[in-house]
């Protein structure tokens, strides 16, 4: 036999499924199977025993789950490539195997040349989805918004926020004043509010918690 052939293990309790994915492998020029577990133990053992490219791997299975599974042989063996072949696509289990350590997750009932696909994929380091599992990742990715910075001082108003800004960078209330057009008077008022709302006894302790903080840092 060819030293190129991908050598394929099989983990699945259902003889049928099993069945099929023999006669696929047979088929396949290109690759040998080499072994069959039944259940989490034997797939373990296996793994062990013949160090195969890749592993297709069903999530239910008798003793510890098939992500457990594929967690504990990825850690023994990381460079066996492991695809979840299940009937299970929601979120959870998608994920739940990425964690794990599988190089991807094909749906039973994929056809015949979407699986040799993902086993040749699989074996060349690539990570493989079914298309309707990358369709669920892609809404999944999509549906989470971009995470906002948390505002600094949320008590403050804008303009607050900005006569402090320049509070931290140096400017006296005539400058600031000057700077936004505004009357002197109104810059004390401000400057009140702002040592008021960030509980501090005056305004160099504004300053110094305002720095903390991160503003003050422009450069003009």
């Amino acid at each position: 036999m060819s030293a190129d052939l991908i050598r394929v293990l099989i983990a699945d309790d259902h003889p049928l499924f099993r069945d099929g994915i023999r006669t696929l492998l047979l088929a396949s020029p290109d690759m040998q199977l080499i072994g069959e577990a039944e259940n989490s133990s034997e797939v373990l053992q296996l793994a062990a025993q013949f160090q195969p490219d890749v592993i297709l791997m069903d999530i239910q299975m008798p003793g510890i789950n098939g992500i457990e599974a594929t967690r504990r042989i990825i850690q023994a063996s990381p460079h066996i490539a492991i695809l979840m072949v299940t009937m299970f696509d929601d979120d959870q289990s998608v994920f739940s195997a990425m964690r794990a350590g599988a190089r991807g997750y094909i749906l039973k009932g994929a056809k015949h040349d979407e699986l040799q696909r993902a086993i040749r994929a699989a074996a060349n380091g690539e990570a493989i989805f079914s298309p309707t599992v990358a369709a669920r990742m892609m809404d999944f990715f999509a549906s989470i918004a971009p995470s906002k910075q948390p505002q600094i001082f949320p008590e403050l108003s804008e303009r607050e926020l900005e006569i402090l800004d320049l509070i931290v960078q140096g400017y006296k209330n005539p400058e600031i004043a000057e700077r936004l057009v505004l009357s002197s008077k109104t810059v004390r008022n401000y400057v009140s509010n702002i040592v008021s709302k960030l509980q501090v006894a005056d305004r160099a302790q504004a300053i110094l918690k305002a720095r903390g903080a991160g503003l003050g840092n422009d450069d003009d």
